[in-house]
């Protein structure tokens, strides 16, 4: 991907970061807030406090496909304490049950169970929304909270290496997945209790950690360097994303761009299609998606509707 150096305007654009520990992913935004001058930037998937890793930030416009960009597979690399259960699950919360380290053959037996489609109950210390309020401001309070179990999968699930109490695991997992409520849950089924020591996020979707800028010095961050890991919205990004391209003349991304029906200016979708990024000339110009039939005075009716327009 090529990158964007520098515009007069916020560019609507993606970033790729490695978030250090220490730091809330809200936080981790700060940096790239102060380089573009605009509070139009946003991450598209959180990180603990304590985690590091991944984060994929979108500014300007794009924000408005955030929603493409969390809904993706994550992989993880872990450090599961086992012995010890803390109250949020990870390193900074206090201990709550304590049991003796699993062999190395029970927790793997007990890893298998853990494979593919499972309920997953979230910590309670989480920001899933429970009667208007956020979870974790409910526990820090000191009142119960039951989270119901959601359906995750967890694609892959390995264990790297293992020292008592110390175990490293591999996870391949569906968004939503919390790698705290995993650890936890292993352990309990290898009759031990255990909560995450440290957690790397490596992959989101098509995006990779180890092409990731990293900061040098993230109260005084250069500012040319964040600008210059901006990369635009390329066909690469929506080939990743397993979004088709479709590619229109200038006239056609004109009338686009002024609102006309897309379903007036593009043959319909094919079977296969749900989704479509249009470019023209190599620019990303609009994201349709499949709209149900409708009136045929309505744009509807012609199989596309719009999701973004730039």
């Amino acid at each position: 991907m090529a990158a964007i150096r520098s515009s007069s305007s916020l560019p609507n654009a993606l970033l790729l970061l490695n978030k250090i520990p220490g730091i809330t992913s809200f936080g981790a935004l700060a940096p790239v807030k102060k380089a573009l001058d605009s509070g139009k930037v946003g991450h598209t998937g959180t990180l603990d406090k304590f985690a590091e890793g991944l984060l994929v930030i979108l500014t300007g416009k794009a924000l408005k496909l955030s929603s493409f960009f969390t809904n993706c597979n994550k992989h993880y690399e872990a450090l599961v304490r086992m012995g010890a259960e803390t109250d949020t699950l990870d390193p900074q919360g206090a201990v709550i049950a304590e049991s003796s380290p699993p062999s190395k053959a029970t927790l793997q037996a007990a890893m298998k169970r853990f494979r593919g489609p499972i309920m997953q109950k979230p910590p309670a210390f989480s920001a899933i929304h429970l009667d208007g309020k956020r979870a974790y401001e409910i526990a820090r309070n000191g009142f119960p909270v039951d989270m119901p179990p959601r359906p995750v999968t967890i694609h892959e699930l390995e264990l790297r290496s293992y020292e008592p109490p110390l175990a490293r695991i591999s996870v391949y997992c569906s968004s939503g997945t919390y790698i705290r409520a995993l650890a936890r849950d292993i352990a309990l089924a290898a009759g031990s209790r255990a909560h995450l020591a440290a957690l790397t996020r490596t992959r989101s979707g098509p995006f990779r950690l180890k092409d990731a800028l990293s900061l040098k010095d993230w109260e005084n961050p250069n500012h040319d360097e964040i600008r210059g890991a901006l990369r635009p919205l390329d066909e690469t990004v929506f080939a990743g994303l397993s979004i088709p391209v479709r590619h229109v003349d200038e006239e056609t991304a004109a009338a686009m761009r002024l609102g006309k029906a897309p379903g007036r200016l593009l043959p319909p979708p094919e079977a296969h299609e749900t989704q479509a990024a249009i470019f023209c000339g190599g620019s990303f110009t609009a994201l349709i998606e499949r709209s149900r039939p409708g009136p045929p005075n309505q744009a509807e009716a012609a199989g596309w509707r719009y999701v973004f327009v730039v």
